[in-house]
């Protein structure tokens, strides 16, 4: 296999794709109407090499057994190169902005072709851990002793394609063990969003620290805020069915969200019988009113971790220190942080401080 021109193409092609994924993180972590030219000018040079290397890898004599791997590679570097151009093309764009978000959608689909590799690719596996455990032997041994074939783990879509509306998206642990109850967190997408994209902010967190996510996609085009009843219920059948397959820990479940799915947690989390037990609505938009609507008894020393962003231009961060102030008010152990440099969109270098608020005994 050494002398095979294919493991020079995947020698080539795999960092190329990892680079180009980290710099589409940068910039979902940074993007805003204010920051888009200088996040372009950042982006602009990391498709170089990711080009030239994917038309490496269709220019040459692939195995036939290696054929799997050629096309989990070639889909996610398409789906990076992709990202990376419409991302750097969006300044052209009628509405930069938009164009720029829609350019970041590509990371997703990447990740999901390239997650499968991870099983068998060291470079691959360390991208979809924590940044502080990439070099951890004992998870690495332990993640390496799965079988790549067995069912029921990783990434899955369930009640129809990715994206399905009602549906969801769901990632589980490949070192599950059905002996324990695993914290289960369900982590919601913000408006025209869908689950099968959000879902790939929590794959690296939930992979190390083993926990179960579940990303539905809403009923209709965002939350149902105003009809709590239409998305609210189906949730709830989401979570008794991924329950009854796999064990989950009741008394650590987490809801969460961005943006619409940020509001929407505190639209389900705040009333009587819900049976989340902890709160972390992201970047989200809150009034006054939702709490005419919350169950003072629910509300007694409840778990909620507020995040928000200074430089949100959606939802200013007023609208989350006036949720602290009610909340606290109303007996909540409420976690407020608020990041200086953080816009409208998804910090996902804050999942490993959630999580650690959410596991902490």
């Amino acid at each position: 296999m050494s002398d095979e021109p294919s493991v020079e193409i995947i020698a080539r092609l795999v960092p190329a794709i990892l680079r180009g994924l980290h710099a589409l993180e940068f910039a979902s972590r940074h993007v805003s109407p204010t920051t888009l030219q200088e996040l372009i000018k950042a982006v602009a040079g990391r498709n170089d090499d990711l080009g030239t290397a994917l038309a490496a890898s269709r220019d040459a004599p692939w195995p036939e057994r290696l054929g799997p791997v050629r096309q989990c590679l070639e889909r996610a570097g398409d789906a990076t190169l992709a990202g990376l151009t419409d991302f750097i093309a969006a300044v052209d764009e009628p509405q930069p902005i938009v164009a720029a978000y829609r350019a970041l959608r590509n990371y997703a689909r990447a990740c999901e072709a390239l997650y499968p590799l991870a099983a068998h690719l060291k470079p691959v596996s360390q991208f979809f851990l924590e940044t502080s455990s990439r070099d951890d032997e004992a998870l690495a041994a332990k993640l390496a002793s799965v079988d790549p074939a067995r069912e029921g783990v990783g990434f899955m879509h369930v009640d129809g394609p990715a994206g399905m509306r009602g549906g969801c998206s769901l990632y589980v642990p490949e070192t599950y063990d059905p002996r324990k109850a695993y914290p289960l967190v369900v982590a919601m997408h913000g408006g025209s969003g869908n689950g099968a994209a959000f879902l790939w902010s929590w794959v690296r967190e939930a992979r190390t620290r083993g926990v179960i996510v579940i990303a539905p996609t809403a009923k209709g085009g965002t939350w149902s805020m105003m009809e709590p009843e239409v998305d609210g219920p189906n949730i709830d059948r989401l979570v008794d069915q991924v329950s009854s397959d796999w064990n989950v820990d009741p008394a650590k479940m987490l809801l969460t969200g961005m943006s619409d799915g940020g509001t929407f947690t505190y639209v389900l989390g705040l009333r009587s019988g819900c049976r989340f037990t902890h709160l972390a609505p992201v970047a989200a938009a809150f009034h006054p009113m939702l709490m005419t609507f919350a169950d003072a008894d629910r509300l007694g020393d409840l778990p909620i971790r507020i995040v928000h962003g200074t430089q949100d231009w959606m939802f200013p961060p007023e609208m989350a220190q006036g949720a602290l102030r009610a909340l606290q008010q109303a007996g909540a152990r409420v976690s407020y942080r608020e990041i200086a440099d953080l816009s409208h969109t998804y910090p996902r270098d804050e999942n490993a401080g959630l999580l650690d608020w959410f596991l902490a005994a």
